[in-house]
């Protein structure tokens, strides 16, 4: 089929495969394949076999995704790069290979859920369903083979892994039987004595439960058999890491534990949709004629499959010696799918892409990829809260069927729609009658959206849904209307300043935005443009704040930022004498000084005092704009100084002015630098963006001029950021 293929230094085993341009392998091909490559890698053949042999044998891929994992090693190993995969093999392989080789490029980089990396693998994950299983059966062949691994802790690290991402991801995919061994070896990782002790007594409990298994299946086996079914009917107890939840979350021990085990019955019926339902419904009525059941404990997934495909009829009866059981009914294709998920899928319906069918899992995981401003950490417990939580469906007026998240509420229903939508939602009519956002949806509800012009979003909206893309736009809409409040503010500000003749300032609004309580000069500003805050008051604290500076007596700068009360200077403190230097400190007394505001110097800054007329000090930085001037025109009124010791208790605001493009989250990636910085307080931070090209201003509180540089320093490795400017 590939004519250069030789050339490459391929195995014939690979031509073989390549020749067949059906993706179904059959059970003497497959041998073949296998004994064939043995012999040719024997180094790396085992692993890589035993990851094959999951992936047809348990998960039930074909060819193209065989030809991934191989490919995929021949790349790493650098005996064929990406090109030569794209110029010699299918489209669908060389996706294959080239999502391999990114998720494994992201685990030589240490990927940790708390950084980007997770956001990246998802992506990789979502360009093809059919990465996600080969990763699937790669990190189950790791988790069989983890009691080889002699670093303990490299073992809990991977076992931890394996239960909080490929879990879930098994689970959302149909895989049962993988998600169960994954969570089981897991918790045999983390958890050894847990696990062993389950594991043992239900080895000593084994011969009771398979006695009453027998006594429960033999009467139903008998009436099946007396109506003419083909079947299979068995028990299987829950695993160990499902008996290790029930004792959490019920706080028993293992004898507590009364539903230690299901029994399955499989039919062999037609695969015809009505003659499945019909068997299984029939099933049903022996089993619950014979046995008492609990009808609150009916889980219909036949007239209504999971989204993941899953197909069965589940029942709580109580059997002999009043012990409650769950019986599942389901038909052999039925099995086959709940084992093999998506794979199974691909089998019975027929479809020759792998990739098809998954349309709403790869838009569930980029819904929560969407939007940068969420962290990595929350951003994968909303994907695990979408992985697990169970589907709700529901219909719009005209008939069309909609799949939400047990729980969801209207509000998440209307977002789902459009998120223009949800902004101006006010209720809903369900079933005729009028309910509120708030309202849980149910099966089954018909639901019609109400809106209002003069409806927007709220802080309480955030408790009323449960999807990722009702959360993610909310928050979105109450950033930029907090923004644009607090811009309104701002401007309300600055016009009353103007009408008392004040010109506004920074600093000192940032000084009183502290002393009214605000953790920032946003939040001000917002409470400002709301009407919640007394104007007046504002003009007080400013008039207070200006005669404080101006009337100073102390000579140590406060934790407030400004400068308290001290005596005049007399005519002994102007020496033009070179050894003489001012020192600026928690022991000077009796000198009446003050920090510039033309230059805002900071502890740690090349310093200089400027005698005023008034015989106070002005404090300048040596690079001050203004200095040159001063210099030249008064050198007789320059005072020499420096700061004593270390900057202790006092903090000074500063005004950093950050240019560069207008990328997506770059405002969060920004404030989560200050943020994580010690001992720095972010006051306030304002973004101004023109055709792709911001400008911010931030108002940041810090110790001394070397934690302003490191400040600076971290902003500007900002991706986005160009270059950052001290005011």
């Amino acid at each position: 089929m590939y004519s250069s293929d030789e050339k490459l230094g391929l195995p014939r085993v690979y031509r073989r495969f390549l020749s067949n341009h059906s993706d179904v392998v059959d059970w003497h091909e497959a041998r073949a394949f296998r004994h064939e490559w043995l012999h040719s890698k024997r180094d790396e053949a085992q692993r890589q076999l035993s990851i094959i042999e999951i992936a047809m044998d348990e998960i039930g891929l074909g060819r193209s995704a065989v030809m991934g994992i191989v490919l995929a090693d021949e790349v790493a190993a650098g005996r064929l790069t990406l090109n030569d995969v794209q110029k010699n093999f299918n489209a669908s392989t060389f996706v294959i290979v080239k999502g391999l080789r990114n998720a494994e490029r992201l685990y030589t980089k240490g990927m940790a859920v708390e950084t980007e990396n997770f956001r990246k693998l998802l992506l990789t994950f979502a360009e093809d369903v059919r990465v996600i299983l080969i990763m699937l059966a790669e990190r189950l062949h790791v988790m069989r083979t983890l009691q080889n691994n002699p670093d303990e802790k490299a073992r809990i690290s991977i076992a931890s892994e394996a239960a909080y991402l490929y879990a879930p991801l098994a689970h959302r995919l149909g895989l049962y039987a993988i998600k169960t061994e994954l969570e089981d070896l897991s918790l045999k990782f983390t958890n050894s004595e847990i696990y062993h002790q389950i594991a043992r007594k239900l080895n000593e409990t084994k011969a009771a439960r398979e006695a009453y298994i027998h006594s429960f299946i033999q009467p139903v086996k008998l009436e099946l058999e007396k109506l003419g079914y083909n079947f299979s009917i068995k028990g299987r107890t829950k695993s160990i890491h499902s008996i290790y939840n029930k004792m959490r979350k019920q706080n028993t021990t293992f004898e507590g534990i009364y539903d230690l085990f299901a029994i399955r019955v499989i039919l062999d019926a037609p695969d015809d949709p009505k003659a499945e339902k019909a068997q299984c419904w029939n099933v049903f009525s022996v089993v619950t004629d014979m046995y008492m059941p609990n009808i609150n404990r009916l889980r219909d997934w036949i007239t209504m499959p999971k989204a993941n495909g899953y197909e069965s009829l589940h029942i709580t009866v109580r059997g002999p010696q009043d012990k409650w059981v769950e019986v599942q009914i389901r038909t052999k294709r039925m099995d086959e799918i709940a084992e093999k998920g998506v794979a199974a899928h691909w089998k019975y319906k027929g479809i020759k892409s792998e990739g098809a069918g998954m349309d709403d899992f790869l838009k569930t995981i980029r819904t929560i990829l969407e939007n940068p401003d969420v962290n990595a950490a929350e951003m994968m417990d909303e994907f695990r809260l979408n992985l697990y939580d169970e589907e709700v469906f529901v219909f719009t007026p005209a008939g069309e069927l909609h799949k939400l998240p047990a729980g969801a509420s209207v509000l998440d229903f209307a977002y789902s729609i459009h998120s223009k939508l949800g902004e101006k939602c006010v209720g809903a009519i369900v079933n005729g009658k009028n309910v509120p956002i708030k309202y849980k949806l149910k099966n089954g509800d018909q639901v019609e959206v109400m809106t209002a012009p003069i409806q927007k979003p709220n802080q309480a909206w955030l408790s009323l849904v449960v999807t990722s893309k009702a959360r993610s736009k909310i928050r979105q809409a109450l950033r930029e209307q907090q923004y644009k409040d607090a811009e309104l503010g701002k401007e309300l500000l600055t016009r009353r300043l103007k009408n008392w003749k004040l010109e506004y300032d920074e600093g000192m609004v940032s000084k009183i935005s502290l002393k009214m309580g605000y953790k920032s000069v946003n939040d001000f500003c917002q409470d400002i443009a709301l009407n919640k805050v007394d104007l007046l008051a504002i003009r007080d604290y400013w008039l207070e704040i200006q005669r404080r500076e101006e009337q100073a007596e102390n000579t140590s700068v406060s934790a407030d930022g400004y400068v308290k009360n001290i005596p005049a200077v007399n005519e002994e403190t102007r020496t033009t004498r070179s050894e003489d230097v001012l020192t600026i400190g928690q022991g000077l007394k009796d000198v009446n000084y003050k920090l510039s505001k033309c230059c805002n110097p900071i502890y740690g800054d090349k310093i200089f005092g400027f005698v005023s007329v008034s015989g106070g000090i002005h404090i300048h930085r040596a690079d001050c704009p203004n200095a040159p001037q001063l210099i030249e025109r008064f050198g007789y009124r320059i005072v020499p100084a420096r700061w004593e010791g270390k900057a202790a208790g006092a903090q000074y605001p500063m005004t950093l002015m950050v240019y560069g493009h207008d990328d997506i989250g770059i405002v969060t990636n920004i404030t989560q630098v200050v943020n994580k910085e010690k001992n720095t307080l972010l006051r306030s931070i304002s973004i101004d963006a023109n055709d792709g090209v911001f400008k911010g201003q931030l108002t940041v509180m810090v110790d001394d001029v070397n934690q302003l540089d490191g400040l600076i320093k971290k902003i500007s490795a900002v991706k986005g950021v160009s270059h950052v400017e001290r005011s």
